[in-house]
């Protein structure tokens, strides 16, 4: 059975786990996107109850289910547009605060690199299947380290085990709550590069094998990492042509291994740490609200609204926001894993007093 042909029946049953059709009445419900308002029908709000369960009507359903190729090559476009700004910012005003923001807004946008690979994970990022896969792998993942090929499956066992002992994400969830020592250890060894510098050799030597032939490790450490290795020089040639070649390292290499693993991290706790039910779909999850600053720096791309996406896989990041309206509509707002920031949930994460008789585990230590 091919690639495709695998993930459309993962998806289909992942799909099915996390929606059930209500027989409920359909009647029209206003949904305002952004400043401008949009009437579309929506299910009548549900009376809760503990074993009530969101639900979409067909025309939900297709709503968010809906592609579009031109938000795809917008979103992409702007993660590109905006890296190639902060650069340029720096260019033209070379100063250490001038760095610093072009360091996060970089950081920033190469997260947003990895949240658009994530979307063609789940073939939502285009409506075309090629245009997805293509340029979510090329210009999305592999610039960022990041294979779609080997991304997607590990990611769809995600979801199909979202918190279980199965999940292969629980690693970075189950240590916390930790002691805020800890966290700001962890934050050190991001922000210095350690984290990033230490990932990414552990990456090579895992592909490179055991062979004992020197020759054969680097052989096979070029096979996995090649389109990694050629988008990158391709942003060594446009920055040298560009008379800048030092921008590769500084304003590409640099936030990659820093900024973009700090804002990683604190992702990764906000997604699924110290939630209230880990068998609780609507509580396994969280949503954490963002301002415009957050989305600019910490979560680009309506990736806070990670709730409302494994509920919903099939819809695309920049519809997120709708669904989440929608659960708030059929009131589900007090069933729902919420915070109000990044800061409450990291309060939270960084609770513990102690690291414990044993002191730090090598697991937590390691995250």
């Amino acid at each position: 059975m091919g690639v495709a042909q695998t993930f459309k029946k993962d998806a289909a049953r992942i799909a099915q786990t996390v929606i059930r059709e209500s027989p409920e009445k359909v009647t029209p419900v206003t949904i305002r996107r952004g400043p401008k308002a949009q009437d579309r029908p929506f299910a009548e709000p549900l009376a809760m109850t503990t074993d009530t369960q969101p639900s979409l009507s067909p025309e939900q359903d297709a709503y968010l289910r809906e592609r579009s190729d031109w938000m795809g090559a917008y979103l992409v476009l702007h993660a590109w547009g905006m890296i190639a700004l902060a650069m340029a910012f720096f260019i033209a005003w070379p100063n250490p605060l001038s760095f610093i923001v072009a360091v996060v807004v970089i950081g920033g946008r190469q997260l947003g690199l990895a949240i658009l690979m994530h979307d063609a994970a789940h073939r939502a990022l285009f409506k075309n299947t090629r245009l997805n896969d293509t340029l979510g792998a090329f210009l999305c993942g592999w610039p960022v380290g990041a294979s779609l090929t080997l991304y997607r499956p590990y990611h769809l066992s995600h979801h199909r085990h979202t918190q279980q002992a199965e999940d292969p994400d629980l690693i970075l969830s189950a240590p916390f709550p930790i002691t805020k020592q800890s966290f700001w250890r962890k934050m050190r060894r991001d922000i210095l590069g350690i984290t990033g510098y230490q990932r990414r050799m552990e990456f090579f030597r895992m592909e490179m094998g055991d062979s004992p032939s020197r020759w054969q490790r680097v052989k096979n450490l070029i096979a996995a990492e090649k389109y990694f290795f050629l988008s990158n020089l391709a942003i060594l040639v446009v920055t040298a042509a560009a008379g800048v070649w030092w921008a590769y390292f500084a304003l590409w290499l640099l936030p990659l291994l820093t900024w973009y693993q700090v804002i990683s991290r604190v992702r990764n706790i906000a997604e699924h740490a110290v939630v209230g039910d880990n068998n609780d779909r609507l509580r396994n999850t969280r949503t954490t609200m963002a301002n415009w600053g957050m989305r600019m720096v910490l979560a680009p791309y309506w990736v806070n609204y990670h709730l409302e996406h494994h509920l919903f896989v099939f819809t695309p990041c920049w519809k997120l926001p709708a669904a989440h309206r929608m659960l708030v509509a059929q009131g589900f707002g007090p069933r729902m894993e919420l915070a109000p920031g990044y800061l409450a949930v990291l309060r939270k994460a960084t609770a513990k007093t102690h690291d414990g008789p044993g002191g730090r585990s090598r697991q937590a230590a390691m995250i």
